[in-house]
């Protein structure tokens, strides 16, 4: 898919004012970002939703669910509605999926003991419902997994498109694309804040950390890549801070960027820090020269 090196992910595209998210898409794609990416979560529209009102007020610019929870929907619906996008905006949609976290599934009732498995079975289960759907979308919609730890990387390789990993530093990128393989999409997220001062980019940072850090998969992640309890413990060390969030002048935060590119990302996902949508504007126009994001590319 066209969708070059640099997107934006923005919980506000799932959840803000309808008016301002479409205004706020437009803007996006003018600056020439490649991709609008956004998350399912509590207090969130559904995110199929979400995706028909980001591409119906853009023209360009690709829509990218970072996830679509599997345990909100079944294999059956999951399947259908991206066809229907990838058929209805071909090359603008990318279906990332992902199992989301064993506190907030068993909260909606379903057994959370063997997500590695039941993410295998519910790609088995779309690609059967794929081929006896009347429409289909040709190319079909990528679909990437939220993977993290090497398995679900692994799956992610074999049963799917690539992977929308997110919450993690640029050496997670390394080991992701040491397990992908050359071939697969790799779209890790980056949150980034332009601030300078240490202390109030930190304050920012944990401030978006802190629900994070609350639920083992991403603390386990960050373990497995070789931080410490005492970096998941109070709000995140600064040494854990730093590698979450890119924070400083614009060629400071840009360099992480491009650290994740270097590292083997196909397209990175840029998360603008505080929430507002206003903000993330300011800031990702300030950022697309240093990025070489322009209008038309």
């Amino acid at each position: 898919m066209g969708i070059g090196q640099i997107g934006v992910w923005h919980p506000l595209f799932g959840r803000g004012e309808v008016g301002a998210v479409r205004r706020t898409a437009k803007a996006i794609e003018a600056l020439g970002y490649g991709a609008l990416w956004y998350g399912e979560a509590p207090g969130t529209r559904e995110v199929f939703t979400t995706a028909g009102i980001l591409l119906s007020a853009t023209e360009r610019v690709a829509v990218g669910t970072g996830i679509a929870n599997i345990w909100v929907r079944d294999a059956t619906a999951m399947a259908a509605g991206a066809e229907a996008y990838g058929e209805a905006y071909p090359g603008r949609f990318l279906l990332g999926i992902g199992v989301s976290h064993a506190p907030l599934v068993n909260r909606r009732g379903h057994d959370y003991t063997r997500p590695l498995a039941a993410m295998s079975a519910y790609l088995d289960a779309m690609n059967a419902v794929r081929e006896e759907l009347p429409f289909s979308a040709e190319p079909p919609a990528p679909r990437l997994l939220a993977a993290l730890r090497p398995r679900m990387l692994e799956l992610a390789r074999d049963k799917a498109d690539g992977a929308h990993p997110y919450f993690v530093p640029p050496e997670h990128t390394v080991l992701a694309r040491k397990i992908l393989g050359e071939g697969p999409l790799l779209a890790p997220e980056q949150a980034v804040v332009l601030e300078t001062d240490p202390t109030e980019a930190r304050r920012i940072a944990r401030e978006h950390m802190a629900n994070y850090l609350r639920l083992p998969n991403y603390v386990n992640n960050l373990l497995h890549l070789g931080y410490g309890e005492e970096d998941v413990a109070d709000g995140g060390s600064d040494r854990l801070v730093d590698a979450i969030v890119a924070w400083g002048d614009v060629e400071t935060v840009a360099a992480r960027i491009r650290a994740h590119l270097d590292a083997g990302a196909d397209h990175v996902a840029v998360q603008p820090l505080p929430v507002d949508l206003d903000g993330a504007v300011t800031q990702l126009t300030e950022l697309a020269p240093a990025l070489g994001v322009r209008p038309g590319l």
